[in-house]
């Protein structure tokens, strides 16, 4: 069975490194209408960039626009959808039953694709937006397993079914939360949200202002609303048996180290399901190697539970540089992110290679002089590599123990 791999493109860099590392297809926004406000995001002319660079690679664009439109909004909807639309665009995401229908009208040749905003939880409902003329339905994060299979078997096949398999979660119903809002004046709704859910909170009696009392869970955990990370890398044979057409990685507004090392490690997983082979456990570590919380399989085999600790994310490792360029004996010329020197220990890691470690030797600066260690944000130098890797591989280092 084929199954497609999508991963999240907040930026041209982010995308760029979506595609090299395996992504079948991409989801990213334009400069509205997007659940993302504060991603990179995409200008009109960046986005026929990104188009133009995806399916000459071979891979789809889909373009979210799964915010919940105002009156005031609902005027530019249709400039919108047409401009995605020329640019080539293959499907647009949407949460809104009114710009579901705005996009048939507006931008006939784009796929429809219902949002995970929209709460779909059952069969009915997903053949209700088939008959409405959906292509695909992106299922509420809330589903088990075995409710997924069940939709798959009483829904028509040509309507595609994608589920979330990697990325943050929300302790609200499929991300329908106001307690931002309320709090901060951010909208979830409208890609602003400012995560109160992770904030530690206290409890203050009416009639006692000033004294604030610990909301504690069991062991004295006060994190009570704090979401467990999902990843459901070590489960992809049981996503595909369940009949899951496309396989979605959350994280638009993570680094483009994230969309690489993700995007990778379950391409290796994808094509090692596709050939029936286990996953190499090089693959399975890649995903603790990016900042994230505590992970769970989400609601696919029960309640995940939630992290009361602490909100804090695991930050194991930090990319040093980015190849550039490399010559077939391995010398490369890199771009500097953090600092590093000859002497310390790095990890190489690039498209299709398994990470390999080796021993900075000496490097040298634009002029060919030798440099111990390279210090400007950006600056080119040059590096021998343990062996030849394309460009847009990372160097990268740990930063604590394991």
């Amino acid at each position: 069975m084929s199954i497609e791999l999508l991963s999240p493109a907040g930026d041209m860099e982010r995308l760029r490194m979506a595609v090299t590392y395996g992504a079948d297809a991409v989801y990213l926004a334009g400069s509205d209408f997007g659940m993302r406000a504060f991603a990179g995001n995409f200008t009109p002319d960046q986005l026929r960039e990104a188009v133009a660079f995806c399916h000459a690679r071979g891979v789809k664009v889909h373009v979210t626009c799964n915010t919940m439109p105002r009156n005031d909004e609902v005027s530019r909807l249709p400039a919108w959808l047409e401009l995605i639309a020329d640019a080539g665009v293959d499907a647009v995401i949407m949460a809104d039953l009114g710009v579901f229908a705005l996009a048939g009208k507006h931008a006939p040749g784009l796929k429809r694709h219902v949002s995970t905003q929209a709460g779909v939880t059952n069969y009915e409902v997903a053949r209700a937006w088939h008959d409405l003329g959906a292509d695909r339905v992106i299922l509420a994060r809330e589903l088990s397993l075995e409710e997924v299979a069940e939709l798959r078997a009483k829904t028509p096949r040509e309507l595609e079914i994608e589920a979330f398999v990697h990325g943050a979660m929300c302790v609200s119903y499929s991300g329908r939360c106001l307690l931002s809002n309320y709090m901060t004046g951010r909208d979830a709704q409208r890609g602003a949200c400012a995560q109160p859910c992770r904030y530690k909170y206290a409890l203050m009696e009416e009639k006692r202002p000033g004294e604030y009392f610990p909301v504690y869970e069991e062991n004295g955990e006060t994190f009570i609303m704090n979401s467990r990370d999902m990843c459901m890398i070590d489960h992809i044979p049981e996503l595909m048996e369940a009949g899951v057409d496309s396989l979605k990685i959350e994280g638009r507004a993570k680094s483009a180290y994230y969309a690489a090392v993700i995007t990778s490690a379950y391409r290796h997983a994808v094509d090692a399901a596709q050939a029936g082979v286990p996953l190499s456990p090089v693959w399975r570590d890649e995903v603790e190697k990016v900042s994230h919380r505590h992970y769970s399989t989400g609601f696919w085999f029960g309640q995940p539970g939630q992290f009361t600790e602490d909100a804090r994310y695991i930050r194991d490792y930090q990319v040093c540089a980015v190849v550039e360029s490399c010559a077939p004996d391995g010398r490369a010329v890199c771009s500097l992110r953090n600092k590093f020197r000859t002497g310390d220990t790095l990890e190489l890691i690039g498209p299709g290679l398994e990470p390999v470690s080796f021993q900075v030797p000496v490097m040298a600066d634009a002029d060919g002089f030798p440099l111990e260690e390279p210090r400007t944000p950006q600056m080119k130098f040059t590096l021998q590599l343990p062996h030849p890797a394309p460009a847009l591989s990372l160097l990268r280092r740990q930063v604590s123990e394991p």
